[in-house]
């Protein structure tokens, strides 16, 4: 029992620390905001392999992604799945960049109910009733914005949906998360370096022949991109679904107080009505997820 506290311990502090390291990406992002968002995708991309090549290496998984990479479908499905972590990871720097953090987070708050969408259209899952309120009052809160403001919050709906796809197709890969993403960067990576070779080639490469902090910040990409991770791994293996589900709505929280907080990003009463919106709809949708999981759990008990 005192094993079972101490590694839950453990796993709420990696997790806490994965969607912390998660929610403060804008600080990053706007620490190299003057540098073109495809240059820093690409640099995330290549020092992201770098750096998780590394880790795979030390912690003795060369092996397992040995035989990872020789499985065709796999490689087929993992490039998909590149593309659309690609894409998101795009529009959230672009994003940071101009300034909406604000609709960064509102993406991460509606992607689990795009989640339990994609699970019913792709996977044939059924929904249950408070699900679908949960997910209708996503609909309203988008849907006010659309009528009042006279324009659809794109990117959190891209955001959104894009990193659902990413979720949706890395559930149906057997893959561990290091090896998974060492190979979609693996994937992107010739893309990359032949975009910043045309850069430079331009005389519009900012790495090396900009500031040297600023170099050394778009290395630092592959270390803010794959720490969270393993951090997210190591919680994972500890903690329940539940609790993770719980969790996961740490990140966007603390973008959306840093965008009110930090970077006094306006939040007038319209937006504050959409987030409202899809908070309720977040509640009711965990609320409904703890009743079901814990009547799941006592029913080997009513047998007895």
């Amino acid at each position: 029992m005192h094993t079972n506290l101490q590694d839950q311990k453990q796993g709420m502090l990696f997790a806490l620390a994965a969607y912390s390291m998660w929610g403060l990406f804008p600080i990053y992002f706007k620490s190299v905001a003057d540098v073109s968002p495809f240059e820093v995708l690409c640099h995330r991309i290549i020092w992201s392999f770098v750096f998780l090549a590394l880790f795979i290496a030390a912690s003795g998984r060369w092996p397992e992604l040995m035989r990872s990479i020789r499985q065709k479908r796999l490689l087929l499905n993992l490039t998909a799945s590149a593309v659309f972590v690609s894409l998101n990871w795009l529009v959230f720097i672009w994003a940071v960049g101009q300034g909406r953090i604000l609709e960064t987070s509102l993406g991460y708050f509606i992607n689990p109910l795009i989640s339990l969408l994609l699970g019913m259209v792709f996977l044939g899952e059924r929904l249950r009733r408070a699900q679908w309120i949960a997910i209708l009052m996503a609909v309203a809160g988008v849907g006010y914005q659309l009528v009042l403001l006279g324009s659809l919050p794109w990117v959190a709906l891209f955001l959104a949906c894009s990193f659902g796809m990413y979720g949706l197709l890395r559930k149906q890969i057997v893959v561990d998360p290091f090896s998974g993403l060492l190979i979609e960067t693996l994937l992107l990576t010739p893309f990359a370096l032949l975009y910043l070779l045309w850069l430079e080639q331009q005389s519009q490469l900012t790495f090396l022949s900009g500031s040297v902090a600023t170099s050394w910040l778009l290395v630092a990409a592959g270390i803010i991109t794959s720490l969270p991770l393993i951090c997210f791994a190591a919680g994972a293996r500890r903690l329940t679904l539940t609790l993770i589900g719980l969790l996961q709505y740490t990140a966007p929280t603390i973008t959306f107080i840093l965008a009110i907080a930090v970077y006094h990003e306006p939040l007038d009463a319209n937006r504050l009505v959409t987030f409202a919106l899809i908070w309720t709809g977040l509640i009711l949708f965990t609320a409904e997820g703890l009743w079901q999981s814990k009547k799941i759990s006592v029913k080997p008990l009513e047998a007895v």
